[in-house]
């Protein structure tokens, strides 16, 4: 589902009811599944697609969101990427 949303994030123009369906599909199978790596993703992914289409406020929000879960985890590869693209959204 993760990867569905992924595909149609990266049309362009981004299909983006489809992708935040397929987003929130995917988050809600890993937290029944307990898969927080995976619920990280997706909310990295809802926070990309939502910069893409101007939605500053829930952007920032999944942004920060994922920012705090990937430090939780550790998971300091994805950081620096999402950490920017929080500091773009919020410039603008």
């Amino acid at each position: 589902m993760r990867l569905l949303g992924e595909i149609a994030a990266r049309r362009e123009p981004p299909d983006a009811a489809p992708a935040e369906a397929y987003y929130r599909e995917a988050l809600t199978l890993a937290e029944v599944l307990d898969m927080h790596p995976l619920q990280a993703h997706c909310h990295q992914g809802l926070g990309t697609l939502y910069a893409k289409t101007g939605q500053a406020e829930q952007a920032c929000a999944a942004l920060a969101t994922v920012i705090a879960m990937y430090q939780s985890m550790e998971m300091t590869f994805w950081l620096p990427e999402t950490e920017a693209m929080l500091a773009q959204v919020q410039a603008r």
